[in-house]
């Protein structure tokens, strides 16, 4: 069953409302919910931007299933708004769901994406557990696609179109992965490995993989690239 919450249709119409607003598609990680994106939707709200937070099964299919399935859905629900430009904000899997769907998938209102926390290129700790049962059995289909290994499913993925920015944090509240984790690291994702050869920024915080959307810096960076098509290097 689809499942998207539909900020649009509770929140007060703007005066960027009354053209056709910009719309921002959320896209939450793996194993998390919508609601581990709502400061970012209150923000982005508060900004008079249309809102569409998704809330999708990300461990019980394969990334292909789960970014053709939920993402038109959440693009109609913008375009039904009004929209005439739509932006992204994805927080780990969501940005691998995101560039999967734009390998053969073109959204000619596309502008701004903005990825936190992405395994763009995997992540050691999915080639570490991939073969551990209860990984297999917590993560589902989507853990067992996010190794390094040049076929892997991030590492298949061509460029994509869009204005990209991309956040990484480098600070571990998990220790125990850090471990395989080569370099800088939140816990999850190295910072090499967020980084995407078509970014146009990039802009690293001292924040943990789990939380990087709840954090105040972060959704200030968030709002103003998408106001501005760039960070703010000055904080």
């Amino acid at each position: 069953m689809v499942c998207i919450c539909l900020s649009i249709l509770f929140s007060p119409l703007s005066s960027r409302a009354e053209g056709a607003r910009d719309c921002v598609i959320l896209l939450h990680g793996m194993g998390r919910s919508y609601h581990s994106m709502d400061e970012l939707e209150q923000a982005l709200l508060g900004d008079d931007y249309q809102v569409v937070n998704v809330d999708y099964p990300s461990t019980d299919y394969p990334v292909e299933t789960l970014s053709e399935k939920y993402i038109p859905a959440a693009i109609n629900t913008c375009r039904s708004g009004g929209a005439e430009a739509i932006n992204f904000v994805t927080h780990s899997l969501g940005g691998i769901l995101l560039r999967h769907y734009l390998q053969q998938q073109l959204i000619p209102e596309l502008s701004k994406i903005v990825m936190l926390s992405p395994p763009n290129h995997g992540s050691e700790v999915a080639d570490e557990l991939v073969g551990w049962l209860p990984y297999r059995w917590i993560m589902g289909p989507p853990g067992q696609q996010l190794g390094t290994g040049e076929e892997s499913l991030p590492n298949s993925l061509k460029p994509i179109s869009g204005h990209i920015g991309v956040i990484a944090g480098n600070v571990s509240l998990d220790p125990w992965f850090s471990v395989i984790l080569p370099g800088e690291d939140d816990g999850k994702v190295t910072i090499k490995s967020a980084r995407l050869g078509e970014m146009v920024d990039f802009w690293i915080v001292d924040s943990g993989h789990a939380f990087i959307m709840k954090n105040d810096k972060v959704i200030a960076q968030v709002l103003y690239f998408l106001n501005t098509g760039h960070f703010d290097h000055t904080i």
